[in-house]
């Protein structure tokens, strides 16, 4: 039975290895992608000096709107909870479009761009850098990902059964990864003992990682919990942070101002939220909604969101995480484990190195066997060698 493990491990290995090296590689990649941006882009991000107060909020969006393309809306401002970090104003389009902007000074600081190698890098690992049909054909690079994904949970599986030791002498050398032995030791060793060690989290990449390549595996994971499949909403998730200016006093705003610019109740709405959650780290304006991001360890996507009423500012509703709906909180616990930032720093870190060491066992397991094949045919030419001098041996008469 443990020969047939092996012999599946290997043979799904080989043709799919390359696939699973790029995967985990590119995912490594991404998994501090926000810091690196922020600071080789740092101009967008941060603001020159901190004052003790901020601009209105309506004061910041009116600087940005003579800024942007015809055809573009401010959606909503995402105000981070520190005051060295720019006020985001988010764009209508393309995706995940934002202005930055000095909110002590009003300085628009502009639009960045993804960082071409990141870009790249995302690519890679959800598409191998293919681009979905625009005659809705078969997405062959999201494919291949997807399968050779599904793959490798089956290839980690049976790389366990082939590591088990048989006793405790075995373990302590299936643990270890040696330095002094050579380069064919170690890569042996890092291989199975590597292997071993990143095991857990590779495969929690891989089966949440899974949930974006294929339509039924995400509702049977839905379905295993309960759950049933939503539609997502396209309501935002970011968060936002007003200004600290003087409050206003909501009673002395005119309904025919408050019709003219929709976002001159925003600060008040803000302040109130705010004070309500002092500890958030950004807070997230749109028409009508406030999205207060919890942060913390678990979900990094859990929020409560506030309703308003754009015109006087009045707080109508809250919608608390706790209380959201479980699709919901599942989507965004998928997220959470598959890039590893549940836990903070220290599980990106262990994600990093799994993701990296997940990178390697491809390559490793591709030197081992092409070694082992290069082995076995000098074997067999030895002893083919050895059988044809016999066979001289027995054909030459003997010499009297």
């Amino acid at each position: 039975m443990r020969n047939i493990f092996k012999q599946l491990h290997i043979w799904l290995s080989i043709p799919l290895g390359l696939v699973i090296s790029i995967t985990c590689f590119s995912g490594a990649a991404l998994i501090f992608e926000k810091e690196i941006t922020e600071s080789v882009q740092s101009r967008y991000y941060y603001v020159d000096n901190v004052k003790e107060r901020t601009l209105p909020i309506d004061e910041i969006i009116s600087r940005v709107e003579p800024t942007i393309d015809e055809g573009v809306k401010i959606t909503g401002i995402t105000i981070p909870n520190d005051p060295s970090k720019s006020y985001k104003v988010n764009l209508s389009k393309p995706k995940h479009a934002a202005v930055y902007v000095d909110q002590y000074t009003g300085e628009v600081k502009g639009r960045p761009e993804r960082l071409g190698f990141f870009r790249t890098m995302f690519s890679l690992h959800r598409w191998l850098m293919d681009s979905k049909p625009a005659d809705g054909g078969i997405f062959w690079g999201k494919l291949i990902v997807g399968i050779s994904t599904l793959m490798m949970v089956i290839i980690i599986l049976t790389g366990v059964v082939i590591w088990w030791p048989k006793n405790r002498h075995a373990l302590k050398h299936r643990v270890s990864i040696k330095l002094r032995k050579g380069w064919h030791r170690f890569w042996y060793d890092l291989h199975v003992a590597g292997g071993i060690y990143a095991t857990l989290l590779v495969l929690i990449m891989a089966l949440t990682g899974l949930t974006w390549s294929f339509e039924w595996y995400r509702n049977g994971v839905y379905g295993l919990f309960g759950i049933e499949t939503k539609k997502e909403s396209n309501s935002s998730d970011k968060g936002d942070k007003g200004n600290r200016d003087g409050k206003r006093n909501r009673g002395e705003v005119a309904e025919d101002e408050a019709a003219t610019s929709p976002y001159i109740m925003w600060q008040d709405v803000y302040e109130e939220v705010l004070a309500a959650n002092p500890d958030t780290p950004e807070i997230t304006l749109s028409e009508g909604s406030a999205t207060v991001k919890l942060g913390g360890v678990g979900n990094q996507r859990a929020s409560d969101k506030y309703k308003f009423d754009n015109a006087t500012g009045e707080i109508t509703s809250v919608e608390r995480y706790a209380d959201a709906d479980s699709s919901g909180k599942m989507r965004g616990w998928l997220y959470s484990l598959h890039v590893g930032n549940w836990g903070g720093i220290v599980t990106r870190i262990l994600w990093l190195l799994a993701a990296l060491i997940g990178a390697t066992l491809p390559l490793t397991g591709y030197y081992l066997w092409i070694r082992r094949m290069l082995r076995k045919r000098k074997e067999r030419k030895s002893i083919e060698k050895g059988k044809s001098c016999d066979t001289k041996g027995e054909q030459t008469p003997p010499k009297e």
